[in-house]
């Protein structure tokens, strides 16, 4: 999607190619919920929704909940899957509290979504799975489409698998996979309601599915199929309109958190002008990381599937010790085994990538739920002194950038990174806007070539530090001349052979330290409007949105509130300590126990209000904005 200078504000045509048939009513924004069983298809559903609004122009955000067991029993509430989007023709910061829209393929999405539907909202039900053993699967006594239960609600009942195996009966289709296409009725449906264009659906769908061209064709003509359904019949007398956003001119993409990761790799190693080694073991969430990287052979991208956790790290030290960019990705159990090799990493000074792309935990704990649970870990989840640069993107496009930060960090100073996303960026998507090549930062670092003893023999010293960074060279084995000793035994300063030396060891963790404190970061912006703010929200991470969309929220009841997120968590901006100090009150919400909460504590006295989360989803902007209302009239701002 290209953005110009002005608004284009087209209609969109229907899959037949005329007008949609009633005046539309125009909104500024729109919430729709997709929720059925994991095998109906609703992350592909709203995917594609999301593409043909971001195709459109809207500004958008999305929230994938999927199962956390892998084949939870069919039409259980354990099994349902859900997505939900937010588009709108203004910048948004979440994927929404609630849904305007609940599309409920069976009944167990419907008793786990109902609760979050407000009043007079629009429910679109699959009748066709209404029966009573689907009904006794989930407790429910009656019948809700029958009992009144709704009552409060826009309900619109519509057999969607019938209608579909109705529509694919001249196309000899089997009826599991005639059944199986219903979710592109609901998805046609859907885009007849709101204007969404349809040829870029299509054509993703008999891409999809070229090698089995009557799947294709049976999606396509179910896609029409609802479609033409809301074209038709008058249970639907209106249909919406969402116009196009206006952003700012320039080229966008839809992108999701893990893919945004991935081409920051990409891109790192080509900036860089290193080969990229990932070494890496599957694990939820990070999995889409590999998957990401292994297209991209042609840019000199290596992708290794380890046996283990620890084998993928110990793979990736020894790629960057070779002289490449060394990757590792995982979620928080493997940070836990890959936690020596990290220390090595230390140790050694190399440059070393770590993608933590956290969960719930502890143990297994929640795989497919979101949770900032690792920030501590990141910090201190290492034995001795072993200290390591973290970071943490604010958003799905966000991952980039940070990406491209820690990647010069990990070069520029010899030292492996902690990249800390979460489920939420990582499968969460917005608009992104492509940045031009120029633009983007130089990260080449020189390898040694030459003997650096500083009384001018022909030895190399592999720790003689730099002066302004104290990073130690980076020498490629097998350099002539540049033979050195590297392991995880405590070296000597300078020469780098083994000592055991107490005077030594102190001197070398101090510059292990001050090496990670001295990394040249930015001061941490703050948003404070009017500049009468007694309050300010401190957030890290996924919390940006929620934070910010509450801080609009209370601005908007007339309330002054002042807001600043961190990137940087390890070392912290520079200037946070004033920052933290020039207002009465500091909040910490985050999605854990409060850690980020007990670090500010310790390092600069403030006794912080920390408001926390552990439920697996992120914070709605209507709880955040009762916190700061409450505590902002208790401080009198």
């Amino acid at each position: 999607m290209t953005v110009t200078d002005h608004d284009d504000t087209g209609h969109a045509e229907s899959a037949t190619g005329s007008a949609a048939r009633t005046a539309g009513r125009r909104l500024d924004r729109v919430v729709i919920r997709f929720a059925g069983d994991s095998g109906d298809g609703m992350q592909l559903t709203g995917d594609r929704f999301t593409s043909e609004a971001a195709a459109f122009g809207n500004d958008l955000a999305t929230l994938p909940n999927f199962p956390a067991e892998i084949r939870a029993p069919a039409g259980t509430l354990p099994g349902v899957s859900s997505f939900q989007l937010h588009f709108a023709d203004y910048d948004i910061l979440t994927p929404g509290d609630r849904p305007d829209v609940l599309v409920a393929m069976n009944p167990a999405a419907l008793k786990a979504n109902i609760a979050d539907l407000p009043e007079g909202g629009i429910l679109i039900v699959n009748t066709d799975e209404f029966t009573k053993r689907n009904l006794a699967k989930v407790a429910y006594a009656a019948n809700p489409l029958e009992d009144g239960s709704l009552a409060g609600f826009q309900v619109h009942e519509v057999a969607m698998a019938t209608l579909t195996r109705t529509a694919l009966t001249e196309l000899g289709v089997s009826k599991k996979d005639a059944e199986r296409s219903k979710n592109m009725f609901a998805l046609g449906l859907l885009s007849w309601m709101y204007n969404r264009p349809t040829e870029g659906t299509e054509r993703f769908l008999r891409e999809k599915f070229r090698r089995r061209p009557d799947i294709a064709e049976a999606n396509v003509v179910a896609f029409r199929t609802g479609w033409n359904y809301g074209e038709t019949t008058e249970a639907f007398a209106v249909t919406y309109e969402v116009a196009p956003a206006k952003l700012a001119p320039g080229t966008y993409r839809q992108i999701t958190g893990n893919a945004a990761l991935a081409y920051g790799i990409v891109a790192a190693g080509r900036l860089a002008e290193l080969p990229v080694f990932l070494g890496t073991y599957p694990i939820t969430p990070a999995s889409d990381i590999l998957h990401e990287l292994s297209r991209h052979k042609g840019f000199d991208v290596t992708t290794f599937q380890a046996e283990d956790e620890i084998a993928g790290i110990g793979a990736a030290l020894g790629a960057a010790y070779g002289g490449a960019l060394g990757v590792t990705s995982t979620s928080g159990p493997g940070i836990a085994l890959k936690a020596e090799t990290v220390g090595l990493a230390v140790m050694t000074e190399l440059p070393l990538l770590i993608c933590d792309i956290q969960r719930g935990g502890p143990s297994t704990g929640l795989p497919t739920k979101t949770e900032q649970a690792d920030l501590l870990q990141a910090m201190f989840g290492r034995n001795g002194e072993a200290p390591v640069p973290v970071l943490a993107p604010a958003s799905p496009a966000d991952c980039f950038a940070v990406t491209l930060d820690a990647v010069r960090i990990a070069l520029t100073y010899r030292t492996p990174v902690l990249l800390l996303s979460d489920g939420y960026i990582a499968n969460g998507s917005e608009p992104w806007l492509i940045p031009e090549v120029d633009d983007l930062p130089d990260l080449r670092v020189p390898f040694a070539t030459e003997p650096n003893a500083p009384d001018g023999s022909a030895e190399f010293w592999p720790y003689l530090r730099d002066p302004e960074t104290l990073a130690r060279p980076w020498a490629v084995p097998g350099t002539s001349g540049l033979q050195h000793r590297i392991g995880g035994l405590e070296k000597s300063d300078g020469r780098g052979d083994i000592s055991y030396s107490p005077d030594n060891h102190d001197r070398m963790v101090r510059l292990r330290q001050a090496k990670i404190d001295g990394i040249t970061v930015p001061d941490v912006p703050v948003d404070d409007p009017d500049g009468r703010a007694r309050v300010l929200v401190l957030g890290w991470g996924s919390t940006f949105g929620p934070i910010g969309a509450a801080c609009r929220r209370v601005r908007a009841a007339g309330l002054s509130v002042a807001s600043a997120h961190l990137r940087h968590l390890n070392p912290m901006p520079g200037n946070l300590g004033d920052v933290l100090a020039a207002y009465d009150k500091v909040i910490v919400p985050e999605m854990n126990l409060g850690q980020l909460a007990m670090l500010i504590r310790a390092r600069y006295l403030v006794d912080v209000v920390s408001h926390t989360k552990v439920a697996g989803l992120p914070f709605k902007a209507e709880e955040l904005q009762d916190v700061l209302t409450e505590i902002i009239r208790q401080v009198g701002a």
